[in-house]
């Protein structure tokens, strides 16, 4: 295995190990922990900014509790320095004891990151801080990462390393390292470092080892020539380079404590000695080069500052010498680890679309948190892109809304924007900012930009030398910069515009006037617009509105991703990973419900399907609204849709009279062979359904049973005859009102309406109806001798009955086909739910094959298996119907399994296709006259009912069916099963009378027996 192997596998489990230790950091109490975490920022608003950040988090649960998290500004808004902003940091913890001690920092364990830069060479993170720019990685727990978060992950377990101390980070480094590599015995300070080669340490400081692994000199970007010389390259041609991170022990922070305090109590006058603009002390130049071993206080003295020289620098370095150079600084070198540098924006795109292929093995990736999840050619992070946009080659779009009808030139970088139907040029950035006055302000640049440039050296802008762009239009540089000096970063550039679409307007604008092909009203309206530069637009941002945004754009981008996870059929447990450990919160339930309610039927059911699972299984509620509330929701969206479409088919019948005196229509029930459940909707409507089943009489009769006859009175009667009930009705809104499923007689009502006799909807005289027609009648219905819950299909074919003898009744001719649409359209009208097999199976003799293709209206296709006349007597002799003596309870039956489908429960999905091609395998071999075949069938299809639906069976069948499997070659159950009636193929040679004795000799007089079964042929 190769060094780079070996490598990418020692940090790839050092990255998993850290984040194990972060997430028991956030579980138990007893960990140790940071006492303080304290953010350095430039300002105010980027304090503010950060404090928005870290609070976000804290709420959410991604920070340890017992931790004190900190932002503290440079004071009064001035740039004191990286080392005046640690002073700042000593001064607050000490104040935090708020009295005075020999030592404020013992026992306490302090991380502190400074992060207080303007970001001026990556400036679409100056408001927000570099610290918390995007990592290309998502987390374990779903979150996009951050700078901020890769420090407190990396960072957890070295807490327990130290009994107190300081480590101290640079805010624009991400070190990547194991923290058991950590030694931290040590006095006074540890600099951590990691080995590079030479050509890469001479861009950034390097820690000369003094031979004792204590620092002997720090070398800031020095040539590899003078790297060599000072004898800091070791044989493999690596040096150690300063990665930012050091470590500073309690004594040691008390000996710079004392600088600014008198008697263990912070003095102010000598606190802003040291802590001013002027002097603007450097952490890394000032408190760590006298920790050097070979440091003169002459060399200290000529060390390149952060601000510039000055007698007030001079004299801090002098006292600062006193204090510090007594002590030493250990070197930490850490191998294997990487360190990575955000630098400059150009930097930053090379990372992110070419450079994170290097960090695959720990996770990063080009797209991160995003809804175009198969897209290589660009990078995005927290970004939501629709479908139609165009993004060009290596483009990178980060916390933004990219619409439909929008193209982004290749290399472009985009970044908290909201874009559409625009087309964006190649290699630049567009950056949008929120201002404090409910303003925006897009700032467009080019991506290799040096915003440190001046106009005295023609630096480039967008591309192009100002200078040239400015003489283009007669510019002069005083209408540009505002007596500040004449940096691109103080530029007044950017116009103010009052929502975020006005503001890309103008920044598109500013492109054309770079370009040269801007209108002269488009120059003119610039220069006369209110405008801003990189640092004031910067310094105006309303900082409180960056995670808020951040938030929408996630929001959105989850709830896209959860909602094309489900319309590709993923189950939907699967697909609420995708919100991760944090779970749906009340935006993301508000953005579902809202696409709910704009969405297609499909769309629509599943995500109401899936949010009732979900709160169900969290116990959440939302809006009031428990999970209960939505899951009637999905299926009221599949019984209306299924309405509406029944209602349209009602046919407009006019010259409906009453033509027979009475009528009497007897039909059959049916037995489901194969394909059960596809006919239901919303299976039926997406992927079609195919049924196999036949038409049976039962002990020698027809049990279906619908009587109508003419009656004097200008009325209807109804009449349940198996149920003892009757009724009246005689106004038309009381047949209308047929979708209550308690209602006796609301399969009466349906058929009168499906059929055409009485309007759906609408206010009519039911007297005026039936005078047209030629009087009033009765219509009955019985089933006769066929226990409740059998299984059989006796309330549809009911139903296809009620139709026969309506049309029969009214004189009226009806083809088969035409019958099964009235028939679905009556199913529809009373928001069953059910599916149409079983009318078909009753009205139609034989053995029928049925199908539909998909669609919400099913047009029924219906095909009579022909058997020869062998195979009808072998099927009347060996099956046999075996009733289980009880009846299925189960209340929410059509729910679970319908619900399993459209949660896209792999099982469920799996089974319904396995059954439509079971159903057509069946028709194959009964039409070959393969009985055995075709009972081998039924075991299999028995499998996959019990696959979809585990209540199909129970102990009781599971025990009958155990009763007689020496006696039978095929099982399967009657309609869903869980009761009713049982199917068996018998073996050749064996009776029914065997098996009947068989059962009785078990189950006596239970109610377990086979009933006498005839196959309707013709």
């Amino acid at each position: 295995m190769t060094k780079r192997k070996l490598k990418k596998l020692f940090l790839a489990q050092s990255y998993l190990d850290s984040w194990d230790e972060y997430q028991r950091s956030l579980r138990k109490s007893s960990y140790i922990t940071w006492d303080y975490v304290i953010l350095t920022a430039s300002n105010e608003e980027q304090a503010l900014a950060y404090e928005q950040q870290i609070l976000d988090r804290l709420a959410l649960g991604l920070l340890p509790e017992k931790t004190v998290y900190k932002v503290l500004p440079d004071p009064d808004g001035k740039r004191v320095g990286s080392g005046g902003a640690t002073f700042n940091v000593l001064k607050y913890i000490a104040e935090q004891d708020g009295d005075a001690r020999e030592n404020h920092f013992r026992g306490k364990r302090i991380l502190v990151i400074h992060s207080g830069g303007d970001s001026k060479r990556v400036p679409q993170y100056s408001a927000c801080g570099k610290l918390f720019s995007p990592v290309p990685r998502e987390l374990p727990n779903g979150r996009p990462s951050t700078l901020f978060d890769e420090f407190i992950i990396g960072m957890t377990s070295l807490a327990g390393r130290f009994p107190d101390g300081m480590v101290v980070l640079s805010g624009d480094v991400l070190l990547l390292f194991n923290p058991l590599q950590i030694d931290l015995q040590y006095h006074g300070a540890a600099a951590i470092s990691i080995k590079e080669d030479v050509e890469t340490g001479k861009n950034h400081g390097v820690f000369l080892n003094d031979g004792h692994d204590h620092v002997a000199r720090c070398l800031q970007k020095q040539s590899v020539e003078t790297l060599r010389a000072a004898g800091a390259v070791n044989e493999n041609d690596a040096v150690d380079i300063d990665t930012g991170a050091v470590v500073l022990d309690a004594e040691l922070l008390n000996a710079l404590f004392g600088l600014i305090s008198t008697d263990g109590v912070v003095c102010e006058e000598k606190f802003h000695k040291f802590v001013n603009e002027t002097a603007r002390v450097s952490f890394y130049a000032d408190f760590l080069y006298p920790l050097a071993g070979e440091a003169t206080l002459d060399d200290f003295q000529r060390e390149t500052p952060e601000g510039s020289f000055c007698e007030e620098l001079t004299e801090c370095r002098n006292q600062i010498w006193e204090a510090l150079h007594a002590f030493s600084m250990k070197l930490i070198c850490l191998s294997p680890a990487e360190f990575i540098h955000f630098g400059t924006t150009r930097e930053l795109r090379e990372l992110v679309t070419v450079g994170v292929d290097d960090y695959e093995f720990l996770g990063w990736q080009k797209r991160v948190l995003t809804n175009m999840q198969d897209a290589d050619e660009y990078a995005t992070n927290n970004a939501y892109i629709a479908s139609d946009a165009v993004i060009g080659q290596g483009a990178y779009i980060e916390d933004s809304y990219i619409g439909p009808n929008t193209v982004v030139g290749a290399g472009t970088i985009i970044s908290n924007a909201g874009i559409e139907n625009v087309t964006l040029p190649e290699n630049m950035v567009f950056h949008t900012l929120a201002l404090s006055d409910g303003t925006f302000v897009t700032r467009v640049y080019g991506a290799e930009d040096n915003p440190k440039g001046t106009y005295e050296k023609n630096s480039l802008w967008m591309g192009i030398p100002i200078q040239n762009i400015l003489a283009a239009y007669d510019i002069l540089p005083e209408q540009i910069w505002n007596g500040q000096e004449r940096y691109l970063w103080f530029a007044d550039l950017y116009t103010v515009e009052a929502d975020r679409a006005a503001s890309v307007a103008s920044a598109m604008r500013l492109c054309r006037i770079v370009a040269g092909t801007a209108k002269p009203d488009d120059v003119k309206s610039w220069l006369e617009s209110k405008r801003l530069s990189l640092c004031s637009s910067f310094n105006a941002a309303d900082v409180r509105a960056i995670v808020p945004w951040k938030r929408s754009i996630e929001n959105q981008v989850l709830v896209t991703c959860f909602v094309d996870r489900l319309m590709q059929g993923e189950y939907y447990e699967d697909a609420l990973r995708v919100f991760g450990d944090a779970g749906i919160n009340e935006a993301q339930y508000q953005l579902l419900m809202e696409r709910a309610e704009h969405s297609a039927f499909s769309e629509k059911i599943r995500i109401y399907y899936a949010l009732s699972r979900y709160m169900r299984n969290h116990r959440q509620s939302f809006a009031g609204a428990q999970y209960d509330a939505l899951e009637s929701k999905c299926f009221d969206e599949i019984q209306r849709v299924i309405y509406e479409n029944g209602k349209d088919k009602i046919p407009d019948f006019d010259d409906f009279h009453i033509a027979k005196e009475e009528v009497h229509v007897s039909l059959p029930v049916r037995v489901n062979w194969g394909g059960g459940w596809t006919d239901t909707p919303p299976h039926c409507n997406e992927k079609g359904g195919v049924v196999l089943n036949a038409a049976i009489k039962l002990k020698g009769n027809y049990p279906i049973q619908v009587t109508m006859h003419r009656i004097p009175e200008l009325e209807v009667q109804f009449e349940s005859q198996d149920i003892g009930v009757s009724g009246v009705a005689k106004t038309v809104e009381e047949i209308q009102d047929c979708h209550n499923p308690y209602d006796f007689f609301a399969l009466h009502k349906a058929a009168l309406i499906a059929c055409g006799i009485i309007p759906i909807e609408g206010h009519y005289e039911l007297t005026d109806i039936l005078e047209k027609l030629g009087g009033g009648f009765y219509l009955s219905t019985q089933v006769i001798g066929v226990p409740k819950g059998s299984g059989l299909g006796t309330s549809s074919i009911l139903s296809g009955a009620c139709v026969k003898a309506i049309f029969e009744f009214f004189g009226q001719e009806v083809q088969d086909a035409e019958l099964y649409d009235i028939v679905l359209c009556m199913e529809q009208i009373m928001s069953t739910g059910g599916g149409w097999q079983d009318q078909v199976g009753g009205v139609t003799a034989g053995v029928k094959m049925i199908t539909t293709e998909p669609g919400i209206n099913q047009v029924i296709q219906v095909e009579n298996v022909v058997l020869s006349e062998a195979t009808k007597k072998e099927l009347q002799e060996r099956f046999a119907l075996i009733y289980t003596g009880q009846r299925r309870l189960a209340r929410n039956l059509l729910r679970d399994v319908v619900g399993g489908y459209i949660g896209g429960r792999k099982e469920s999905i799996d089974a319904l296709d396995q059954m439509q091609r079971t159903a057509a395998l069946m028709q194959f071999e009964l039409e070959r006259g393969n009985v055995d075949r075709f009972a081998a069938l039924l075991n299999e299809h028995w499998e996959l009912s019990k696959q979809l639906d585990a209540g199909s069976t129970n102990t009781c069948i599971d025990q009958i069916f155990l009763a007689c499997e020496d006696l039978v070659d095929g099982q399967f159950i009657s309609g869903a099963g869980g009761g009713g009636f049982l199917q068996v193929i018998m073996k050749k040679g064996v009776t029914r009378e065997q098996l009947h004795q068989r059962l009785y000799s078990i189950f006596q007089d239970s109610g377990v027996d086979v009933w006498d079964t005839e196959f309707i042929w013709e």
